[in-house]
C-alpha cells in the first residue's frame, strides 16, 4: 500500500488542529477517496503559546499516523516547515496543508490522482483568492518581480501546497539553506509540474500569524534565495550614474569655456545631487547586506530548528 505524507505546521492554532486532523483522516478512512493509500500526518508545532501542543499530543497517543514534532521556540514558518518535511516517509508527499485549511484538503485526492498518472510535483494555484484587493495585488507585483528575475519560474499564486514524488523530495530535503524558500527551491528541481487551481479560503477560526512584515520578510527572502541581479543592477546603476555625471562635467566645462558669463550649477543642484547619489548609496548598500546576511547564516551553519521533542517517530528516523 502506498504512502501519502502529509506535513502541517502549526502555532497557535488550538482552535484549528483538531478540524485539520479530522479533515485530513475523513480523506483516508474506509469509503474515503483516499482508503487505499496509508496515511502519514506530519504537525510542526513552532512551540504555541496555547493548547496546541496539549491537543496534538491527545490525536498522536490515539493515532500512530499522527507524528508530531513540538519545536524549541518559534524558528518561522518556512524553517518548521522544511524541518518537518525531512520527516516524511511517504511515496509522495504534500509539503504544506495548513491548519487553518485555507487551502483544503479536499483537493489532495485529485494530486494524488494527477501524482499516480506520472506528474512528479502537482502544485497547488490560488486561482481564486478569498482575501482583500490589496493583498492579491501585492502577491501579483511579488510573483512578476520574482520571476522576472529568477531562472526558473515560480508560477504565479503557487505557494507550499504542494504534492511531490518521492524523488522530487529526496532532491528538495538535500538542500542546507538555513532560511529555506520552499517553493523555490521545488521550482528550481525541474521535474514534471501539472498546475492545479483551487479556491483558497478565507480563515474561520482564530487569526493569522502572518503579519505584514512577515510577508515581507518572506517575499525578500525569495527574491535573493535564487537570483544575484539585484546586485548586478546596482552595479549597472553605479556606472550609469557615473558615465552621465562624467557627461555633465564635460559638458559644464565646455559650455564655461565658451561662454564665460555662464554661471556654474547652484546650490540646489548641488543638494539634489548629493541627496540622489547618497540614496542610490544606501540602497546599494542595504542590497549588499542583504546577501552577506543570507551568507552569515549559511556559513555559521547553526541547528536549522531545535526540536524539544518528537512524538510517533522512530528514534532512528533523523535528519
Amino acid at each position: 500500500m502506498k504512502r501519502i505524507s502529509i506535513v502541517s505546521p502549526a502555532y497557535n492554532e488550538e482552535d484549528n488542529v483538531e478540524a485539520c486532523y479530522q479533515a485530513v483522516a475523513a480523506l483516508f478512512a474506509k469509503g474515503g477517496p483516499l482508503e487505499d493509500y496509508e496515511r502519514e500526518h506530519i504537525f510542526a508545532d513552532n512551540a504555541s503559546q496555547d493548547r496546541t501542543a496539549e491537543i496534538l499530543r491527545g490525536i498522536a497517543a490515539n493515532d500512530p499516523c499522527v507524528k508530531v514534532i513540538l519545536n524549541s521556540r518559534n524558528f518561522g514558518p518556512f524553517r518548521s516547515n522544511f524541518n518537518a518535511l525531512r520527516y516524511a516517509t511517504g511515496d509522495a508527499v504534500v509539503v504544506f496543508l495548513p491548519t487553518d485549511l485555507q487551502d483544503p484538503p479536499e483537493v489532495i485526492p485529485e494530486m494524488v490522482r494527477l501524482w499516480e498518472g506520472g506528474t512528479e510535483i502537482v502544485a497547488g494555484c490560488r486561482a481564486n483568492r478569498e482575501e482583500t484587493l490589496t493583498l492579491r495585488t501585492f502577491r501579483r507585483i511579488f510573483y512578476r518581480l520574482s520571476n522576472s528575475l529568477s531562472d526558473f519560474e515560480i508560477p504565479e499564486s503557487v505557494g507550499e501546497f504542494q504534492l511531490i514524488d518521492r524523488k522530487v523530495w529526496e532532491v528538495v530535503v538535500s538542500h542546507t539553506d538555513q532560511y529555506p524558500y520552499i517553493r523555490g527551491i521545488i521550482a528550481s528541481t525541474g521535474f514534471r509540474r501539472v498546475i492545479l487551481p483551487y479556491t483558497w479560503k478565507a480563515r474561520k477560526r482564530g487569526i493569522s500569524k502572518n503579519n505584514a512584515l512577515a510577508l515581507v520578510d518572506q517575499a525578500l527572502n525569495g527574491i535573493f534565495s535564487f537570483t544575484t541581479v539585484p546586485l548586478r543592477l546596482c552595479s549597472f546603476a553605479g556606472f550609469g550614474i557615473a558615465f552621465f555625471a562624467f557627461l555633465y562635467a564635460v559638458f559644464t566645462i565646455i559650455s564655461t569655456l565658451i561662454d564665460h558669463t555662464s554661471a556654474p550649477a547652484g546650490t540646489q543642484t548641488m543638494i539634489t545631487a548629493i541627496f540622489f547619489f547618497a540614496g542610490v548609496q544606501l540602497a546599494s548598500i542595504g542590497l549588499l547586506g542583504e546577501y552577506v546576511t543570507a551568507i552569515h547564516a549559511q556559513v555559521r551553519r547553526g541547528p536549522m530548528v531545535v526540536e524539544r521533542e518528537r512524538i510517533n517517530i522512530p528514534a532512528d528516523l533523523s535528519v
